[in-house]
């Protein structure tokens, strides 16, 4: 396909690559700690995590139900608005979110919802086992506890809350995590209800389901002390190490997920919500930190070309496309009540394609507000500086003259359900006023791909105030104490004994995500080596759930259950690796069955031996070649008796007896 350019012959592309140049951009892959240090990298965690417990945090539903997306009995519908908060002050995210102007409707399961979660009933005491289970990782991130806990209320109004808000309290301040080479500080834990899941977000329709609202869910926030993306997911892993190896959480997709909190030298807070897997984390961070870095160059730029940026001004015109004669014809121009607007913006060439994220420009940052505050589904826009397909040299021709714009300008069209356009030319013109400024304070949604799209205006602290429905608990010193002998042990501690136990290094991310120290430490008890032990959960376990369908009845202490069974039998420990498989799908099984399932026969050494002069005989007719070689012949004989020795005899001393024949 032949390249396209925009009016003069400008094209987005290479204005995007040389953009990119200017800010001195690295891939994530090539970056180093340097490159961090140039653009001033700092970064810090919230890390949100369910606690497991019967119970929803202020109601008595229960807690770890879900149900499919159509699995409902009831539909409720909400149109949110904004309060004032203690001080008369109306929170940004709440206003934008009234902007939008959104039906939220909530699909209720009568077996996880009840009239609390739709803001009918008053809030129950809270659930005194998450209490607990918060205080006790507090304790473990070396928080001072306070003196007595406050209910608050944080307001939120896109709907992921039927109330309009979440019900949270500080437990614990100023606490610490030891990384590899430094140490992180923790600003707090708050104990929360969760959230409702999002099933779609459709103009102005959104749709939640509400099994999950309620659930009982620790924050843990940590100062912005990471300087790398590197040292972020190491305190991203080392948190959610810590909060599992409590055993009080719940695990699996969505049971743990975290909010990154990004910014550059001369940039600002900007959240990225919801990141579900912290592999993600280094490429995100690493993307908003340089697109931070990207706008501030946009800053410049135009502070140079207004030395006063209220001189800025936006101008447009309702068109018709066909009446133009354009070449771009938005296809949803034939569907009624659609219009079509022309927007000049004075003195933006070279911005609308500027770099902010690979494969993205300042264009994205203007189309994914048209889609959030808007509501207007993309595609929404475009202009002379698009990257694939920018107005043509014609069509730029044409608006140019209509708008009567000069070679410095920049062109767009937006286009959308006419009862939306009005916000939308509010949004485009607010968003560039806001590039004079630098870097907007904002939350952002995480992508696969390792970039993000704009989701809110940050929220400020006009948005929380006191719950005037939940009294003040106290907490007694003999009550923490108590809490306190029960803590397990450090994560760093935990690392300190997969080394000596001289177990792979390779094993520590899953031993530690799902918490099997403990088992280690009981297999060792009944007889086998650290190492043994750490390496047959590490990568045997792991390969096994790589592979298999884990029944729902299976537990890791299932585990130590068939060591037990081999120590009692007298059988070696290595059977475990053919049992594990079994046991994994069938956990109810009878372990003297799973033995007779694989196949095995007790024998004793000398029956394993009998065979072996006739075995070395028959080597030296099939690998004549090969005969000579003591080692060749050992291995081979091995091969030949592997199945029935195992769990009869010491492969090694079985290994030995061989030897001693040849």
């Amino acid at each position: 396909m032949k390249k396209k350019t925009s009016q003069s012959g400008f094209d987005p592309r290479k204005n995007y690559q040389q953009t990119l140049k200017e800010i001195g951009y690295v891939s994530r892959h090539k970056a180093k700690r340097s490159d961090y240090e140039r653009i001033g990298f700092k970064s810090g965690l919230e890390v949100h995590q369910q606690l497991k417990t019967k119970q929803k945090l202020f109601c008595r539903c229960p807690a770890g139900i879900y149900h499919e997306s159509n699995d409902y009995h009831a539909e409720i519908i909400r149109h949110m608005r904004p309060t004032l908060s203690e001080m008369g002050e109306y929170d940004g995210t709440a206003l934008m979110e009234f902007k939008t102007r959104k039906d939220i409707i909530y699909r209720l399961n009568n077996k996880t919802a009840c009239t609390y979660e739709i803001d009918d009933t008053p809030p129950f005491p809270i659930n005194r086992e998450a209490l607990e289970y918060a205080l006790e990782i507090s304790l473990l991130s070396k928080l001072n506890i306070v003196g007595e806990v406050h209910i608050t209320r944080k307001q939120y109004l896109d709907g992921s809350i039927p109330t309009g808000f979440q019900r949270t309290a500080i437990l614990g301040v100023e606490g610490e995590i030891q990384l590899s080479n430094k140490k992180i500080g923790i600003l707090q834990l708050s104990i929360e209800e969760d959230s409702c899941r999002e099933i779609s977000d459709i103009g102005h329709t959104r749709i939640y389901k509400t099994d999950r609202l309620g659930m009982p869910l620790i924050e843990t926030v940590t100062h912005p002390q990471c300087l790398t993306p590197d040292e972020l997911r190491e305190a991203a892993e080392h948190i959610r190490f810590l909060n599992r190896s409590t055993g009080r959480v719940r695990t699996g997709m969505g049971a743990g997920r975290e909010d990154v909190n990004v910014s550059c030298t001369g940039g600002t807070r900007v959240e990225i919500k919801g990141v579900a897997h912290n592999k993600w984390i280094p490429e995100l961070s690493h993307n908003e930190a340089f697109r931070q870095w990207a706008l501030l160059n946009i800053r410049k730029k135009l502070l140079e070309r207004f030395s006063d940026p209220k001189q800025w001004k936006l101008e447009w015109q309702e068109i018709s496309p066909k009446k133009l004669n354009l070449d771009f014809i938005p296809t949803v121009t034939q569907k009624n009540n659609v219009k079509v607007v022309a927007i000049k913006l004075q003195g933006f060439k070279g911005i609308l394609s500027h770099f902010t994220q690979p494969g993205k420009s300042f264009s994205n940052e203007l189309a994914d507000r048209l889609k959030v505050i808007a509501c207007i589904e993309r595609p929404n826009m475009t202009s002379t500086e698009e990257l694939h397909q920018p107005l043509s040299k014609a069509d730029s021709q044409k608006l140019s003259g209509l708008l009567q714009s000069t070679e410095y300008d920049a062109i767009c069209v937006i286009w959308g359900p006419a009862e939306d356009i009005p916000t939308a030319i509010e949004t485009v013109e607010e968003r560039c006023m806001m590039a004079f400024e630098g870097v907007p304070g904002e939350t952002r949604k995480s992508l696969p791909d390792g970039t993000t799209i704009f989701e809110r205006v940050l929220p400020g602290a006009d948005r929380m105030y006191p719950d005037t429905d939940s009294p003040p608990i106290p907490l007694q010193e003999e009550y923490i104490e108590k809490l306190r002998k029960r803590i397990p042990a450090e994560v760093s501690t935990r690392f300190a004994q997969l080394k000596g136990w001289k177990i792979p290094v390779d094993t520590y991310t899953f031993i530690m995500k799902r918490n099997l120290v403990p088992i280690i430490e009981q297999l060792v008890e009944l007889g086998a080596t650290g190492r043994y032990a750490g390496t047959f959960l590490g990568h045997t376990l792991k390969h096994i759930e790589g592979t298999m369908t884990m029944h729902n009845d299976f537990n890791y202490q299932r585990i130590v259950e068939i060591f037990k069974f081999l120590k009692k039998e007298k059988l070696e420990f290595n059977l475990a690796e053919y049992m594990l498989p079994i046991v994994f799908e069938y956990p109810n099984m009878d372990l003297t069955s799973v033995l007779t399932s694989i196949g095995f026969k007790s024998r004793t050494k000398d029956e394993l031996l009998a065979p072996v002069d006739y075995l070395i005989e028959k080597f030296k007719e099939i690998k004549t070649s090969k005969a000579d070689s003591k080692e060749i012949v050992v291995s081979w004989v091995m091969g030949q008796l592997h199945k029935q020795a195992v769990g009869n005899v010491n492969l090694k001393d079985l290994r030995k007896a061989i030897e001693t024949k040849i």
